[in-house]
């Protein structure tokens, strides 16, 4: 980095500055936890000539001081190429019309809930609004420390179990929501896009949106030929803007398909089975008759299904990094 070409070229600098940062991340919250244990010694000194008595002031340093092992203990298990960068998510609900669609918006809620709570910034890219309610798919971009680290464990199917409040006879139902979670990249990862390779549709704007919807067919549709992959977007009023994000969306999927096929040919040449993550049902969210939340990949539960709704998931994110850590 010193020398003076290195800035020369943004596209090699730009991700060299970026694991600078995280490094530099990792080492502030060492010094932090150093400094911390030669207090935690004058605590304890301090205790033994008060004959034992428990400050309750050293019970809370304890509990930060845990709090930055565990912080700690996240940022070494997110080691991987791509966990320091932003993430992109994208929900489409399963079959069940109204049902799942409305699970798809309470998902939806649920993962921006829990970006505001991290201090993440969240940007809404696409949004396809549902007949009666709920979505029929959205696309988010959350910005933050190693926000593709955390969220890429959420890949896969969820699954809801309530008394469904568009039953008039209160029955229970079960619905299905498909998460799907990639980084987005920067200019410095090269994704050949050909012109030839696309398929391009226009159409008219749906759902919420004022008087400019349907005026004007301003909505995209991008199919990449080669991969069947399928992006829309239908946000802004402007065709051209819509197109520009489509883009930006199917780079990032383009990205993210290439390094799952890398780790599965890798799995195959090391005779390691894949996991199989998208399309798979992850984790049951069970509202009725009980009040429960259950990982299937870790075996994590939490009684508490309305938090867990309301956007604290790192439970289940954590218990995943660490299972992750022994396979």
């Amino acid at each position: 980095m010193e020398e003076p070409s290195f800035w020369d070229d943004p596209k090699k600098s730009r991700p060299i500055l970026r694991q600078r940062s995280a490094l530099e991340k990792r080492i502030k919250t060492l010094n932090q936890l150093r400094a911390d244990t030669d207090e935690l010694g004058a605590w304890q000194e301090l205790q033994a000539e008060s004959g034992g008595e428990r400050d309750p002031e050293m019970d809370s340093f304890v509990e930060r001081l845990s709090d930055s092992l565990n912080q700690l203990d996240l940022q070494l298990k997110m080691s991987g190429p791509d966990d320091d960068r932003n993430a992109m998510l994208t929900l489409h609900p399963g079959a069940g019309g109204t049902e799942s669609q409305d699970w798809a918006e309470m998902l939806l809620r649920m993962y921006l809930r829990w970006a505001e709570q991290r201090g993440f910034e969240a940007e809404l890219l696409e949004r396809l609004e549902g007949e009666e309610a709920g979505i029929k798919s959205a696309t988010i971009l959350i910005r933050g420390a190693h926000a593709y680290g955390y969220l890429r464990s959420e890949t896969g199917v969820h699954r809801l179990v309530r008394i469904s409040p568009f039953d008039a006879a209160n029955r229970r139902h079960t619905s299905f929501s498909s998460v799907y979670v990639f980084p987005e990249i920067d200019d410095d990862v090269e994704i050949e896009i050909l012109d030839k390779e696309l398929r391009i549709d226009t159409y008219r704007s749906s759902g919420a949106g004022g008087q400019h919807v349907n005026v004007t067919d301003s909505a995209v549709r991008i199919t990449h030929l080669p991969t069947n992959v399928v992006v829309t977007c239908q946000n802004e009023r402007s065709q051209i803007k819509n197109r520009a994000t489509a883009l930006k969306i199917l780079k990032a999927r383009l990205y993210d398909l290439e390094i799952q096929k890398r780790a599965a040919e890798k799995a195959e040449r090391e005779g390691k089975k894949p996991e199989i993550a998208w399309g798979s049902q992850i984790r049951s969210y069970v509202l009725h008759p009980y009040r429960m939340v259950k990982d299937h990949r870790t075996g994590s539960e939490v009684g508490d299904a309305d938090s867990v709704l309301d956007g604290k998931i790192d439970p289940f994110i954590e218990s995943w990094l660490t299972h992750q850590m022994s396979q």
